[in-house]
């Protein structure tokens, strides 16, 4: 036995200097031959690769700035070297490597007794790493895609040995010792899915690196080792064991007196978990249809792959406006609680813009319990949107030369001259009717703020065909309503198309309404202000260009007198006596609107607006038909009053530009120099 021991000792001693050999190579040679060999077979990455700075969490910013959600693969923050406690740094180094700063990147008298002990005992290559080898090892692992990758970076091989020492040898060349340790301390993990010190900070004892005690230090550095066995949430007591081992060394080294290890040791770990970091959007601290909208526009209109989104550092500012967020998921859940089968959906756009300033549903977004969904249901077409197309109809024929003074007598029911119950040009005739008692005789103006259905069939037998709404519809910007929905309407000759039957985005509807409320201006929706890089830089495509994002207008899809007449007279919706939308009335603000209800009352929705806001709310159960009761005159202009009422407290807004007398015919009423027109009991200006 003493014999074969003493074999197996003196090929440990022998591999032992193959290595120092090995190494020499590559300090004698730069870099030696072999050793390149060697790197290239090994499949384990390069040091440029490692020189690379650890990125943290991509930041999803509101507008003012507030952090509201982050994405990532592992949750990571960065922090420079003075952001770091001194405590950490040296607890770090006493427990780890505690000649750091005497050795180069090799620490290679404790390298040769790692191998000969592990030699000897049978085991694989393990062991005697300095911090800068730790490092390169620790980077390999997290940065490995490929299972080759993965192997390779980890494998109990002499090969990797030397090719880590290589490349340590080679990082240390590059970087100077304080930035490898920083490095470190950003790379290393922490366990409970904190990787760097200052997301461990926060998990463990949610406090900054910076602001670490030294009893939290000695923790943190102890679960380098063993994160998992040693967790303090998990197993106090095996936390508390190894972070005495630190502590212990570091009075043996002298950095820790006796009467402080005898006080520290004696005390439990004293965690402080912070609330921790939910990667993505289910994780968001507000806005969670917001960030899944958000989301998809960066990977689908913006082309940033989800590895870039997650593993770059980005910092995303957005258009979220925090008080506007918050007013609307309260407006919604105090009209509809969670556990309510019906959900109310709220959407705000900027007129001019097209900046998407709040998304809220009476949902949790992306969980599993029966109040959630990973639906969303603000940009998705689920319900129809009721009587909001007379929007699209009342467009066409303006742009057809109709006016506001345009008069119909319709019966009720009335029967459809051009359309057909069921589309096409034979068949019995389309069928309409009024819920409730409706004057037989009004002009276009007093129609559409009543919503009366038969006078707008009547409307569409006038024009001849439904190509003008839906081209309308198109052309405002309804992009839910895409070019195959279109043609199977207009095709079809469907007369039902101004009773807005087709499933409708809440977002798209909000922003077809936002481009009449802005003066014809039609926007792309946007999420996004600024996409920036972990430098700080704006971030580039393919090209090497900057991202386009901000804003994308078109001015003039519709004439802008022919829009602020549109937007004076639905402001007889809300604020004149025979609208249909008087909830949503806040004295003291402009505010146009419109109301829609589909057959049997599946879905409601109601469309409000000030110069400044266009807000979309409907309300729907989302995953069957049912009655929601009501009509959009209830329940949408209801939430869209309680969500704008404290937005609109909060400071003044504007007032809308007096209707285009070209529009109104004989509504317009001159006197001297000033215009007014009449809906209801509201005067207008023009």
């Amino acid at each position: 036995m003493r014999a074969r021991a003493l074999v197996r000792l003196i090929f440990a001693v022998v591999i032992a200097g193959v290595l120092l050999a090995a190494l020499g190579l590559s300090w004698v040679f730069a870099p030696g031959v072999a050793v390149d060999k060697l790197v290239v077979r090994s499949n384990v990455g390069s040091t440029a690769a490692i020189e690379q700075a650890q990125m943290g969490n991509t930041r999803v910013l509101a507008s003012d700035g507030s952090v509201i959600a982050q994405f990532y693969s592992r949750n990571r923050v960065p922090v420079s070297a003075d952001r770091i406690a001194p405590v950490m740094k040296r607890a770090l180094i006493d427990i780890e490597d505690s000649r750091f700063y005497q050795h180069g990147a090799l620490d290679l008298m404790g390298t040769v007794r790692a191998l000969i002990t592990d030699l000897r005992s049978g085991s694989g290559v393990q062991g005697g790493s300095s911090l800068t080898q730790q490092l390169v090892k620790q980077t390999l692992i997290q940065q490995a895609t490929t299972p080759a990758e993965q192997r390779a970076a980890d494998a109990p091989t002499l090969g990797r040995k030397i090719v880590e020492a290589h490349l340590a040898i080679d990082l240390s060349a590059r970087l100077s010792k304080d930035q490898i340790l920083t490095r470190y301390l950003n790379t290393v993990y922490f366990g409970a899915g904190a990787y760097g010190v200052q997301a461990a900070a926060k998990t463990y004892f949610s406090t900054d690196a910076a602001a670490l005690t030294l009893p939290q230090a000695a923790t943190l550095a102890g679960l380098v080792q063993n994160p998992t066995a040693d967790d303090p949430l998990e197993h106090p007591q095996e936390a508390r064991a190894r972070r005495n081992e630190v502590l212990s060394r570091m009075h043996h080294l002298g950095h820790l007196s006796s009467a402080d290890l005898a006080s520290l040791s004696a005390q439990p770990v004293a965690v402080r978990p912070g609330p921790g970091s939910t990667e993505g959007c289910q994780g968001a601290t507000l806005g969670g249809f917001f960030c899944d909208y958000l989301q998809h526009y960066l990977t689908d209109t913006l082309k940033i792959s989800q590895q870039e989104l997650t593993d770059a550092g980005l910092t995303i500012r957005t258009t979220l406006r925090p008080d506007m967020q918050r007013a609307g998921d309260q407006a919604v859940l105090r009209t509809l609680p969670s556990s309510d089968s019906r959900a109310g959906i709220y959407t705000v756009v900027q007129p001019g813009t097209g900046k998407v300033l709040a998304m809220s549903v009476s949902r949790r977004f992306g969980c599993t319990e029966p109040d959630c969904t990973s639906v969303n249901l603000n940009t998705t077409a689920a319900a129809g949107a009721g009587s909001t197309y007379k929007l699209f109809t009342t467009t066409a024929a303006l742009q057809s030369g109709y006016t506001f003074d345009f008069t119909q007598t319709t019966s009720d029911p009335y029967v459809s001259r051009v359309y057909k119950q069921t589309g096409g040009t034979v068949g019995p005739p389309y069928t309409v009717q009024n819920v409730g008692h409706y004057p037989a005789t009004l002009n276009l103006a007093e129609a559409l703020v009543r919503s009366s259905n038969t006078y707008f069939v009547a409307l569409e037998d006038h024009l001849g065909s439904i190509d003008g709404p839906v081209r309308a519809a198109q052309q405002l910007g309804l992009s839910s309503l895409t070019d195959p929905v279109a043609r199977s309407f207009t095709k079809g000759r469907f007369g039902s198309f101004t009773l807005g039957p087709i499933a409708t985005s809440p977002l798209a509807l909000a922003n077809a309404y936002a481009t009449i409320f802005s003066g014809g201006t039609r926007c792309a929706p946007t999420p996004v202000t600024a996409v920036m890089a972990a430098d700080g830089s704006p971030l580039t495509g393919p090209n090497g260009t900057p991202l386009h994002v901000g804003t994308h207008c078109t001015r003039g899809v519709v004439p802008a007198g022919l829009a602020h007449a549109l937007s004076q007279v639905m402001r007889g919706d809300v604020e004149s006596t025979i609208g249909t939308a008087q909830r949503a009335a806040i004295p003291g603000h402009e505010i146009g609107g419109k109301t829609g209800t589909t057959t049997n009352n599946f879905s409601v929705a109601f469309i409000g607006s000030t110069p400044e806001y266009t807000g979309s709310v409907m309300v729907e159960n989302p995953n069957t038909a049912q009655d929601v009761g009501g009509f959009g005159g209830d329940k949408g202009a209801q939430i869209w009053h309680d969500a704008m009422g404290p937005i609109l407290a909060a400071g003044p807004t504007g007032k809308f530009p007096p209707a285009d007398r070209h529009y109104l015919g004989r509504l317009a009423r001159v006197h001297g120099s000033s215009c007014t027109f009449q809906v209801g009991n509201l005067p207008l200006p023009c």
